[in-house]
């Protein structure tokens, strides 16, 4: 079987939202190789505590890569603690420029409970506009949804909850059986 024949591992949904002063980071727990579900209850949301301060992370992706980059990003939060913004761009210019580490299919939802930030192996460190961040497969249904919730009475955890529920009715790459991690609030 050549290279482009082979089926590929197709990834998750993650989305991380910020409302009413905490950030609520939820994925699902699906992994498909091709057309098969390989797990259905993989963690890919997960706590960190560099130098004693709490983060949390979400990835989509190749799960070895993902676990390199949180790797690095814990290395990075240790050498500058509490600096999130910061620690998050010293990861993607290292990620952008290291010929090993560019060859990482990943994408990171990190937060420290005060911001927010999708970190991509291009070099980027976005904080979303509304204050909602999808990534991975089912990401753009997830993050349709939770913007149509934002402005509603819901929780960030409840528009979390919610939108992550839709994307797992829309993405046949994407299952309900969720990690949902809070902080801040």
């Amino acid at each position: 079987m050549a290279d482009n024949d082979f089926p590929g591992w197709h990834g998750t949904t993650i989305i991380g939202v910020k409302k009413g002063g905490e950030i609520v980071i939820a994925g699902d727990g699906q992994v498909s190789l091709g057309q098969t579900v390989i797990k259905g209850t993989a963690r890919k949301v997960r706590r960190l505590s560099p130098g004693g301060f709490e983060i949390v992370a979400g990835f989509a992706g190749s799960t070895a890569d993902a676990f390199t980059l949180l790797e690095r990003l814990e290395a990075k939060l240790e050498a500058t603690p509490g600096q999130l913004a910061r620690a998050s761009v010293e990861l993607a210019k290292d990620w952008r420029t290291d010929k090993y580490l560019q060859k990482l299919e990943a994408m990171l939802i990190v937060t420290d409970g005060k911001d927010l930030f999708v970190i991509t192996g291009a070099g980027d460190v976005l904080e979303p506009e509304h204050n909602v961040a999808a990534i991975g497969s089912g990401g753009n249904f997830a993050l349709a949804a939770a913007r149509a919730m934002m402005d509603s009475n819901k929780s960030a955890e409840d528009v979390a909850r919610e939108s992550m529920a839709i994307a797992a009715d829309i993405c046949v790459y994407t299952n309900g059986k969720l990690t949902v991690e809070k902080i801040g609030g």
